[in-house]
């Protein structure tokens, strides 16, 4: 029997018609006389029905059938009996009776259901991958997944861009993360190494005159596991010649709403709203802040700077700042449940956490004796501070300071059901610092990659005051996940020497790590 359609795709549309499907049973029921037997495949499940009054021995077959049996089934498509559809089922309104059926293969008892419901442990699932993969979310993941690539490359080919696929064998070179090594057979103690990113490649591309390239293209970083970090992982890579900026935004937002409507049915507002890197900061703590809710971060520091707090004084004292937020409608939390969130703040590093609550009464803290009224009320203002709110402080380093209420933002918005799950939020993040100062290595490092360009205007101070600089970068977060970043690369050599310099890169080093690239920059790269 040849297969006609999938499982999951017959509908009422297809009443009356004889089909033939493939796939594994998910479930057998034996309901006096007839058998239900649910078949699965790629696509979904439909049920199928085995009357012992139709001719042939296929009833007796059924009984036959166990879970996770591969089977080929033909029957008539037919509607189901009043009162017993399945609205839980797209197929739910019909059903195949069955005339004939056979046994392709069977199948071991699985070590756990293949369905949504059961917990199974991510052990055995990984073991058993081949059976995790059946269940429904995982299929819908791959499904997905090749539905948005397809989409992808449907509206990079409309809007004229290459396909290239650049070598997976190639040279290290320093980009950021530590390099996969793969031994050299034929030139012993020499290796290759795997791409972090097709980079130095595609700057090739686009100085030999393919000015818009992709590919979807696998990455390999050795570096610590995480859950937004694999040592391995596949990205929409691109890259073009004589653009600035703007256009490459305005490219990425058409694209990203061609393909959440082809693949979702969601129209995404364009364009997306755009944050500089400092105030990203400032404002959230954290440079891919999820801009779902509020709970914006307010510096408190010249207010605090006139208390007799001890710890707030003293860390203004020594250059720290004082920073916060108003947690709507919490002045109700418990001393425990205070102390949970100091613990928690504890682990990004705090010293604490400072408290008051803005109730009926006035202001309530063990701290507000150091406070005079107006203070109070200078510091609930800024907060945008209401009764029953509670406001949280966190005095440090300003780094200690961002990385622990951007956390501890996240954790109360989740907990005030803040956040709109099925919502989309996207932000560009623009301007970023070039350069960042690495203290274990006593060096700059790149805070992007060595082939970002600098802003123009800021060329001249990568001697005077390289942290100054800031760079032709931007990253596109969705929902506080950063889902790509890109920049306007280096064209210039001269510009790409001073870059490696600065990187303390010195020139026999570049020589004999990017000799292509700096030589091809002497062949009219283009912008």
């Amino acid at each position: 029997m040849n297969r006609t359609n999938y499982c999951g795709e017959i509908r009422k549309i297809d009443l009356g018609k004889t089909v033939s499907l493939k796939g594994w049973v998910h479930r057998r029921r034996d309901h006096g006389g007839l058998i239900f037997i649910d078949l699965r495949d790629r696509e979904g499940i439909v049920q199928v029905v085995f009357n012992p009054d139709r001719r042939g021995n296929v009833h007796s077959m059924a009984h036959e059938l166990r879970s996770e049996y591969v089977i080929s089934v033909s029957g008539e498509v037919s509607p189901r009996p009043s009162g017993t559809e399945n609205t839980k089922l797209p197929t739910g309104e019909i059903e195949i009776l069955a005339n004939q059926m056979e046994i392709l293969n069977i199948s071991k008892t699985p070590p756990f259901a293949i369905d949504e419901e059961t917990e199974v442990a991510e052990t055995l699932r990984l073991k058993y991958r081949y059976l995790d993969l059946r269940r429904d979310s995982l299929r819908d993941n791959l499904q997905f997944r090749y539905r948005f690539i397809r989409s992808v490359r449907e509206f990079l080919h409309e809007k004229g861009f290459i396909d290239v696929e650049t070598p997976f064998l190639t040279k290290s070179t320093p980009e950021g993360a530590r390099d996969y090594l793969v031994p050299s057979r034929l030139n012993p103690g020499h290796f290759y190494a795997l791409p972090q990113s097709p980079q130095l490649f595609k700057q090739i591309l686009m100085v030999a005159g393919f000015d818009r390239y992709y590919q979807i293209v696998k990455c390999f970083r050795d570096e610590d596991l995480r859950a937004d970090r694999q040592p391995e992982f596949t990205q929409i890579d691109l890259e073009m010649s004589f653009v600035e900026r703007e256009d490459v935004l305005s490219l990425m937002e058409e694209m990203l709403k061609f393909a959440f409507k082809e693949t979702k049915g969601v129209d995404l507002v364009t364009p997306f709203p755009r944050m500089s890197y400092s105030d990203v900061i400032d404002r959230y703590g954290i440079d891919k802040p999820d801009i779902r809710f509020g709970l914006e971060l307010k510096d408190i520091t010249d207010i605090a700077s006139e208390v007799e707090f001890r710890v707030f004084k003293q860390t203004i004292e020594q250059k720290g700042i004082v920073k916060g937020f108003a947690a709507k409608g919490q002045a109700g939390l418990s001393r425990r449940e205070l102390d949970e969130l100091t613990e928690f703040a504890k682990g990004y590093g705090a010293q604490g956490l400072a408290w008051i609550k803005v109730t009926e009464n006035g202001f309530e803290s063990p701290i507000t004796k150091f406070f005079s009224q107006g203070r109070l009320n200078s510091i609930s203002l800024r907060l945008g501070a209401e009764v029953g709110d509670l406001m949280i402080f966190v005095a440090d380093k300003s780094k200690v300071v961002n990385d622990t209420l951007a956390q501890l933002r996240l954790l109360i918005g989740n907990r005030l059901n803040l956040i709109n799950k099925d919502e989309f939020k996207f932000l560009w993040v623009l301007d970023f610092p070039l350069l960042e100062w690495d203290k274990e290595e006593k060096r700059y490092v790149a805070m992007h990659h060595p082939f970002t360009s600098p802003m123009i205007e800021d060329i001249p101070f990568l001697d005077s005051d390289p942290l100054r600089v800031r760079a032709k970068a931007y990253d596109i977060v969705m929902n506080g996940s950063e889902i790509g970043g890109g920049s306007i690369r280096i064209h210039s050599r001269d510009i790409q020497r001073k870059m490696f310099e600065r990187l303390g890169i010195g020139e026999e080093e570049a020589n004999v790590k990017f000799w292509f690239l700096l030589e091809a920059l002497e062949y009219g790269a283009p912008p």
